[in-house]
C-alpha cells in the first residue's frame, strides 16, 4: 500500500465492489495462485488494483465483462461486475481491466482523492 489516500466515498458501496473482485479473483484461482492488492495515488486519483494469477479472461470476453448478465461461470448471474462498475462510476471513477489467458487478470479502480481544505 502507497500510504494514506482520502477518498469521498460510501463505504458500503465500495466494499461490494471490493468484495466482488476479491472473490472473482478466488474463483479464477480454483487450483491455487496468488491475489494481490495494492494501492498507489498520482494526478489527483487513487488507484486500488486487484491482480491475480488465476485462468484470465479470455481477450473476447474483455469487451464484454462489464455488461449486465454476461457471465462465464455455471451458477453466475451476471451482475457481480456491471454493478462494481455502476458503482465505480457513480464515484465519478473508473474500472479497468487486464488480462492474458491463463496468466491471470488485474483489475483496477481508479478513484477521484478528496482534495483537503487548509
Amino acid at each position: 500500500f502507497s500510504g494514506s489516500a482520502v477518498i469521498e466515498a460510501d463505504p458500503q458501496r465500495l466494499r461490494q465492489v471490493f468484495l466482488n473482485l476479491g472473490l472473482n479473483a478466488l474463483d479464477a484461482m480454483a487450483d491455487g495462485g496468488e491475489l494481490s492488492v495494492s494501492t498507489a495515488e498520482r494526478n489527483g486519483l487513487v488507484s486500488i488494483s486487484f491482480k491475480d494469477t488465476g485462468k484470465g479472461i479470455k481477450p473476447s470476453d474483455l469487451e464484454k465483462i462489464f455488461f449486465p448478465f454476461f457471465t462465464t461461470k455455471e451458477k453466475g448471474t451476471g451482475l457481480g461486475l456491471s454493478i462494481a462498475y455502476r458503482i465505480i462510476s457513480d464515484h465519478n471513477g473508473l474500472i479497468s481491466v487486464r488480462s492474458r489467458p491463463d496468466k491471470g487478470a488485474e483489475f483496477s479502480v481508479l478513484l477521484p482523492k478528496r482534495h483537503e481544505l487548509h
